[in-house]
């Protein structure tokens, strides 16, 4: 029962961090921090697949309807929380995870956390600026805006996990 309150609240807590806090960064119109995916990256490790899914079309839904972005942030937080299992499979430890753990920094070490991190935020952005652009015209520009915020994001959300989330 505490995981799940802890989860509501942490929940409610990203989407209003992002929309009154982070929006309101954003480094020469191409590099926005998008810290929400915490809410996706530290799900406990055996949250059922039919429960991510629907958590990351709320947390995107949510996202969608403060920032007036109909759907995107919603399709691309759906893609990373259906592709999250395969990418915790590729990142597995010989041993697995070990239960009741989740998955943090201070758990798997920082190049585990760097590398998980940073193929979720890759893909969540590169389905959000594409959808956003929805044209291949301006390919080359839009690919600089997702390497440029994945690279914010990711140090962002690294950074919390030393500040906020400690062991």
């Amino acid at each position: 029962m505490y995981i799940i309150i802890r989860n509501i609240v942490r929940f409610l807590v990203v989407i209003l961090f992002q929309v009154l806090v982070m929006d309101n960064v954003m480094i020469n119109g191409y590099m926005i921090p998008y810290i929400y995916l915490l809410f996706i990256l530290l799900m406990p490790f055996e949250t059922p697949r039919w429960t991510q899914l629907i958590l990351g079309f709320l947390l995107g839904m949510g996202i969608d309807l403060f920032l007036n972005t109909p759907g995107m942030h919603t399709a691309a937080t759906v893609m990373v929380a259906f592709i999250r299992p395969y990418i915790l499979n590729l990142f597995a430890p010989r041993d697995g995870y070990e239960s009741d753990s989740f998955p943090r920094i201070h758990y798997y070490g920082f190049l585990w956390f760097l590398k998980y991190t940073l193929i979720i935020v890759v893909i969540h952005h590169l389905v959000l600026f594409y959808l956003e652009v929805f044209q291949l015209k301006d390919f080359l520009s839009t690919l600089l805006r997702v390497i440029l915020s994945s690279i914010l994001s990711t140090s962002t959300i690294i950074l919390s996990q030393y500040f906020i989330f400690r062991k």
